[in-house]
């Protein structure tokens, strides 16, 4: 990939938010004559922008010293004589890999965690499954909107309540011309507690008419109770 190092140096150090930023020790390889080479560690500023990770020489350089190019690759912590080291891997068997120190088991989790989210493969993931979500909330919002609403709850929750149901109507029953009372009081009305808390009782019934039928059937008239005694007497005589 070719890259324009004048676009590149001023996006490394415009005013554009990084993504994370901090000092880090970079592993350095020297060969030697005859195959020796010793391994150092030179400490540096880096900052990650993007897919883009920046390394300085100073925090206030101005001008970048390198850059790695965070696709195709994989980060992962190392073995190495440096305590809380990382290395950041690429899938060719021929590219060169980093391997970078931090100062704490939390900075080096920080840096993992920013490097293995900053590819654009990561990203669309990240965004496929965000699409995913959105499509399945949609459907969702949808089938809720074509279901019919159901307007039967308010009227069960009318009728559930007694004092809201229909007062169904029974014919008065007549007891000699007059209407009998219930222990509600008079049909169809409901009895009211009265000033002692007990429920208002109900007016006495009305005295009976005796009727000729009822008399002979029952107890015999007050009449002929005097005219059948007059009549024993008169036979005691």
């Amino acid at each position: 990939m070719k890259l324009n190092e004048r676009s590149v140096a001023h996006y490394a150090t415009c005013d554009s938010p990084a993504d994370h930023a901090g000092f880090l020790r970079k592993r350095v390889e020297r060969h030697h004559h005859h195959t020796h080479h010793t391994t150092s560690y030179q400490r540096r500023w880096f900052v990650l922008k993007g897919n883009l990770l920046f390394y300085f020489e100073e925090r206030e350089s101005r001008e970048p010293m390198g850059l790695v190019v965070l696709e195709g690759c994989t980060v992962e912590l190392c073995e190495a004589a440096e305590e809380f080291a990382f290395a950041i891997r690429f899938d060719d068997a021929g590219a060169k890999a980093y391997v970078l120190v931090a100062d704490g088991q939390a900075a080096m989790e920080a840096w993992v965690k920013a490097l293995s989210r900053a590819s654009f493969d990561y990203m669309r993931l990240v965004v496929r499954e965000l699409e995913k979500q959105l499509e399945e909330a949609c459907k969702s919002l949808a089938a809720c909107r074509k279901s019919p609403r159901r307007s039967s709850s308010g009227r069960k929750r009318h009728l559930s309540n007694p004092a809201l149901l229909p007062v169904q109507e029974k014919p008065a029953v007549l007891e000699n011309g007059y209407c009998t009372w219930g222990s509600s009081g008079v049909p169809g009305v409901t009895s009211s507690p009265d000033r002692d808390g007990g429920y208002s009782k109900p007016p006495p019934l009305p005295p009976r008419r005796r009727s000729a039928a009822g008399s002979a059937a029952g107890s015999p008239a007050p009449g002929l109770s005097l005219a059948l005694q007059e009549r024993q007497q008169r036979g005691n005589l």
